[in-house]
């Protein structure tokens, strides 16, 4: 973790210690009218998100049938890990893997921004005031330890901490995007989204599947009575398994009476899952639903093409031999499952049932590599809250998964015990329209 020691240090430097290392793209003009941007994370390479994501700000996306040009220029970079090495941000040497060609060097040279030896450097450009106008944040992928609960301790609180010291010394803020969950801890997640009310400057965070395509494009109505609702996804713990919690509470956020928060959780594994489906403890009849929006059934879909109903016929044991249930019991009484069925299926599908509508179901679209181009509904969120200085939905759905998906790990812990989550009483409001893009 990053020391108070270190982190105060980093606004101690002075421009001769900071030459111990080459830097490469010593700034452009910037142009008039155009946002400057700062980008911070972990790893530049092919593939990356990072790479996904921070390029639609240098070179543009595709987003509604055009191509998109932000107004936005990229002025300065910090990467935690460097081609050649370097000391990042927990104050140990890292580097890239030979099989990931680092960009940003390449990046630099051809667009003209600064590579930075660290962050404030990064939002100062250099000189010695606050010289961007937003923060792109992308914290994901680089040899980072794990914790007792298997949780990746990615550096996103401590980046997010620095850029506001940076904000409190000169007595201004940016609009700032934070990729994927706060952190891996709630009390951090909880005091990023606490600096970003005291010090008034719009936060944006999570994943790309809350505002991505959806089939077919549906929505639960604004103030609807969900009765419960089951999500499918496929990944790993403290991996996809975050994208999947925030799709569904994308949706389920706009049940009626706006989120209250969550009452408790529990994450099953194995056989417990499917006796918990045989109890009722989330609904067959959901999942059956859910699953008929994916392209991506295997066994003897994947086989021979053949449709089936994977609930009924009694294939899903024997093809997700690990099963896992993320049950989530919110303080309202809403009831949701997330399941991860792992060679089951490769999609992300959730069907809900609502009180005078029964099923909706719809499918969160991935669109391939290597445009990826479902990443880009998140850019122009993401380019929204610059240009408007305003985000376009609360930052607190955020937490609330990181939160959900914190105390899941604990509850696998601790021998998949049910935890009570007090804690977890996060309140807010989904915005009247819904927010995913439609093809």
């Amino acid at each position: 973790m990053l020391t108070r020691r270190r982190f105060l240090g980093y606004s101690a430097l002075t421009p001769a210690m900071l030459a111990y290392r080459p830097l490469l793209g010593v700034g452009q003009t910037p142009v008039k009218g155009r946002l400057r941007l700062a980008v911070i994370g972990t790893s530049y390479h092919y593939g990356s998100a990072m790479q996904t994501i921070a390029d639609r700000f240098l070179v543009g996306y595709p987003y509604e049938g055009e191509w998109r040009m932000p107004d936005v220029q990229v002025v300065s970079m910090y990467l935690d890990a460097r081609p050649h090495g370097g000391e990042g941000v927990h104050g140990v040497v890292r580097t890239v893997p030979e099989d990931r060609a680092d960009l940003s060097e390449g990046r630099a040279k051809e667009f003209g921004f600064r590579l930075c030896n660290n962050i404030p450097e990064a939002l100062r450009c250099g000189g010695t005031r606050l010289a961007v106008d937003a923060v792109l944040c992308v914290v994901e992928q680089g040899d980072y330890p794990r914790n007792h609960k298997d949780q990746v301790l990615y550096p996103r609180y401590d980046f997010f901490q620095q850029c506001v010291q940076v904000f409190e010394e000169e007595r201004r803020a940016v609009p700032y995007f934070n990729h994927e969950n706060l952190s891996f801890s709630f009390p951090e997640a909880k005091s990023m989204v606490e600096a970003s009310e005291r010090l008034k400057f719009p936060l944006l965070a999570g994943s790309s599947l809350p505002v991505t395509y959806r089939i077919p494009e549906v929505d639960i109505p604004l103030g609807a009575k969900v009765e419960e609702a089951v999500m499918v996804g496929v990944g790993t713990p403290d991996g996809m398994d975050f994208d999947a919690l925030e799709a569904m509470q994308a949706m389920l956020e706009r049940r009626a009476g706006g989120e209250t928060g969550v009452k408790a959780v529990q994450l099953l594994e194995g056989d417990d899952v499917w006796a918990a489906g045989e109890s009722g403890r989330w609904s067959k009849e959901l999942l059956s639903s859910a699953l008929s929006r994916s392209d991506a059934i295997q066994g003897l879909t994947a086989m021979d093409g053949r449709p089936q109903d994977m609930v009924a016929n009694g294939s899903l044991p024997q093809l997700a031999k690990n099963p896992m249930a993320y049950c989530i019991e919110y303080l309202d009484g809403t009831r949701a499952t997330m399941l991860m069925l792992n060679g089951a299926n490769e999609d992300f599908v959730i069907s809900a049932r609502v009180a005078g509508q029964g099923m909706i179901a719809t499918q969160f679209f991935r669109s391939p590599t290597p445009n990826v181009t479902y990443s880009a509904c998140l850019a122009a969120k993401i380019e929204e809250m610059f240009s408007t200085g305003s985000a376009p939905y609360s930052a607190r759905r955020t937490l609330l998964v990181s939160g959900m998906l914190e105390a899941c790990l604990t509850s696998r812990e601790r021998l998949n015990q049910r935890i009570e989550t007090p804690h977890l009483e996060v309140r807010y409001h989904a915005p009247a329209a819904s927010q995913y893009v439609c093809a």
